[in-house]
């Protein structure tokens, strides 16, 4: 890697930046546990918490492990993991009548 590309990488986010994702995250996770006591979203519930889960995960990889700023083959290789065990995870949910 040259110079010039490792000071395009090199703006990583500032503490306020990290605090401000923290809240996101704790916010996100109590909206999990509220979706629990509400009954009627009883016929979504599945597929919200798997879109709020994929959305914890995302906000997690590039931030707190920092791929945002790391090379793109990096991001496939997550994102890609993510996307297979979802559909595993959707399947055999599926699979047992669990959905």
């Amino acid at each position: 890697m040259d110079n010039e590309n490792h000071n395009q990488h090199s703006t990583h986010p500032t503490t306020y930046t990290y605090a401000k994702i923290a809240v996101v995250l704790a916010v996100i996770t109590a909206i999990e546990v509220a979706i629990f006591y509400v009954d009627f979203l009883s016929g979504i519930f599945v597929p919200l918490l798997l879109a709020l889960s994929i959305l914890k995960f995302a906000l997690v990889a590039m931030f707190y492990m920092h791929l945002k700023f790391d090379e793109p083959i990096f991001v496939w290789l997550f994102g890609g993991g993510l996307v297979l065990a979802t559909c595993v995870i959707t399947a055999l949910m599926t699979l047992f009548g669990q959905f």
